[in-house]
């Protein structure tokens, strides 16, 4: 709908040919009340100008009378409309068609609003249909914007008509908002005011899926075979080694112009592996046969070489040439500003000689400094090439091209003949380091065997001395206890011997008459050594540090359990060094002294049958409790 306002509003017609002036209001009126007028001149009417929509548009209907038709080519009648002014409305016109008669809306109204135009749309929604309508009616009308394939038409005053091409529904959409009334009755079932508006069906998307992949396909197709255009060629497949294709191939070296197509060949066969103790021989005849073009390259080389000489020295003559008429000229220009003939000149001559003058000078300069340092480009290789210093002694440079590529050729075959010897040397060392290794083998299975003894005792070693460690710091920390309790217990005696040393004097002040505070003082002592011994064996009895020492616990009082009469410390750890070979007889008697609650010692025997040993009393301690 937009694309059709904006080519309506670029069309300007001529108000002097119409009969009828369509803005004027009051014609306006005439024109909707006189239903049954019948303009002159109606065998054709265009709805859209083709600059609008696209080729092959219809024109049956024409416009109304007094309007002739528009030329396209006229002043302000280009094909590409321009954009429409807010201040030109869009005129319709009457479309009068054999069973109806349409008549446009009114042009100070707004535009018909249409809803957002689905991707490949060939259907539109036609509502506000009169009741009467038929489906003949509806094509005779709608059959002039394009070729119709479906109408399904409902009870409802509307219906969906589908168009063949997808330009076509914007000429039907350009009908949105006429009224159409049916012959000449006035009857409100025959007419009725047209809504016309895009219309979303699955046939027009799936359709336009098909086209969209065929476009997809299509470039696909247009950038592989771009692809395959650009693409280099790929190099022709090189055969594989035969005695037959070697002797081709040493053909094809001695020919100049087959020698690069012919080295590829060999250089690939070298990297596939193909030179071996058989094939060797044929090989080493080709690679000689390579080697014979360096001389022949040397030659071109000098060849070339003469010919950049002599390319110079025609390049240096013209130079001079070319720098002396450059001199010319700057004399002819010094000499123009000389004052005899400067002050007849313009000052606009003046201006222009001067700025000549300035860029021939410096033509001039570039071109003597680009001469300069090519003579000094001769004079360096000069010096370079004289090295006995006498010019006469000098020889031309064609020959000591030719001794040098002689020369150079004698370096390539001293070259390849010592790397021959040096592959020589290379395949007896290796017969040599082959025969060797049968021997070392088994002489490094027994070091590697070795090797990894050595680092398991390493590492055993290594766990050892951790536990070790652990032990030593486990003890340092009994140690410092039993010197905690020594110190206190000490301090303890200390004391008591001073209190009993009072008491003493007391007593002997007393003369005996206080027996009985010398009881209380003693019963109070005891209470205080017995004190200290419970804070001792509280000490003793600290918590479990370790899982391992309350296992060793357990099977301790199991062990003791089952000999109600006790064991010995040395019984003890030889039954539990049977279970833990690291234990020792001291760790031991530490652990059951830390538990007095649990294990008790007790002396039995007499004389030298006396010995100590552990009981387990845990029993008696619950049942005292």
């Amino acid at each position: 709908m937009a694309a059709a306002a904006d080519g309506l509003g670029s069309i300007t017609l001529d108000t002097s040919q119409l009969n009828m002036a369509v803005t004027d209001p009051a014609a306006w009126a005439t024109a909707m009340n006189n239903l049954g007028m019948v303009p002159v001149g109606l065998a054709g009417q265009q709805l859209v100008t083709d600059s609008i929509c696209v080729r092959g548009f219809d024109p049956n209907l024409s416009m109304m009378s007094g309007i002739t038709p528009l030329n396209p080519m006229l002043p302000g009648m280009g094909l590409v409309p321009q954009p429409p002014t807010a201040e030109v409305p869009v005129i319709k016109e009457i479309i009068h068609c054999k069973s109806c008669t349409l008549f446009p809306p009114n042009p100070n109204l707004p535009p018909p609003s249409t809803r957002d135009r689905p991707p490949g749309c060939k259907t539109v929604f036609v509502g506000g249909l009169p009741e009467n309508a038929t489906e003949e009616i509806i094509q005779e009308v709608f059959e002039q914007c394009g070729d119709i394939t479906a109408i399904r038409k409902s009870k409802k005053n509307f219906c969906h008509i589908r168009f063949a091409e997808e330009f076509m529904v914007d000429k039907a959409i350009y009908l949105s908002g006429y009224r159409m009334r049916l012959g000449s009755s006035t009857d409100k079932k025959d007419s009725g005011r047209l809504h016309v508006d895009f219309a979303q069906a699955r046939d027009d998307f799936y359709e336009w899926e098909c086209k969209q992949r065929m476009l997809a396909r299509e470039e696909r197709h247009r950038r592989k075979m771009e692809e395959d255009r650009m693409r280099p060629p790929s190099p022709p497949a090189i055969m594989h080694y035969s005695e037959h294709e070697a002797t081709l191939l040493a053909e094809k070296l001695k020919d100049d112009s087959k020698f690069p197509e012919a080295t590829t060949v060999l250089l690939t066969w070298i990297e596939r592996g193909e030179v071996n103790r058989r094939t060797a021989n044929q090989f080493y005849s080709m690679v000689q046969l390579a080697n014979s073009h360096v001389r022949r390259l040397m030659n071109e080389k000098a060849t070339h070489e003469q010919e950049m000489e002599q390319a110079k020295e025609t390049f240096k003559t013209a130079l001079m040439g070319i720098l002396t008429q450059f001199e010319q000229i700057v004399a002819v220009f010094n000499a123009s500003t000389r004052q005899k003939a400067w002050d007849h000149f313009s000052k606009a001559q003046r201006k222009n000689i001067d700025i000549w003058r300035k860029h021939s000078e410096e033509l001039r300069n570039a071109h003597s400094e680009q001469l300069m340092g090519i003579r000094r480009e001769e004079e360096m290789e000069m010096s370079d090439d004289d090295s006995t210093g006498n010019p006469s002694n000098k020889r031309p440079r064609v020959d000591e091209s030719a001794l040098a590529a002689q020369a150079y050729a004698l370096k390539e075959e001293n070259d390849s003949l010592r790397w021959q010897l040096d592959a020589y040397r290379n395949e007896v060392e290796l017969l040599k380091q082959e025969k060797g290794q049968l021997f070392r083998t088994e002489e490094s299975l027994t070091k590697d065997q070795q090797l990894q003894f050595l680092r398991q005792t390493l590492q055993g070693m290594q766990q050892q001395l951790l536990k070790i460690q652990e032990e030593l710091n486990n003890k340092k920390l009994e140690l410092e206890q039993a010197r905690e309790e020594h110190t206190h217990t000490q301090a303890m005696l200390k004391i008591l011997q001073e209190q009993l040393k009072k008491n003493t004097k007391e007593l002997a002040e007393t003369n005996g008459h206080n027996e009985p505070q010398v009881n209380e003082i003693n019963v109070m002592t005891v209470p205080l050594v017995n004190q200290d011994r419970e804070k001792n064996s509280e000490k003793r009895s600290q918590p479990l540090k370790s899982e391992k020492e309350a296992l060793l616990i357990g099977i301790i009082s199991t062990f003791l359990h089952v000999h109600p009469f006790g064991a010995n410390i040395e019984y003890l750890w030889s039954y539990m060094q049977q279970l833990d070979s690291r234990i020792s007889a001291n760790e031991i008697e530490m652990l059951l002294m830390r538990l007095p609650r649990m294990f008790k010692q007790e002396f039995t025997g007499v004389g030298a049958t006396l010995e100590k040993r552990w009981k387990f009393c845990a029993f008696e301690g619950i049942k005292t409790t």
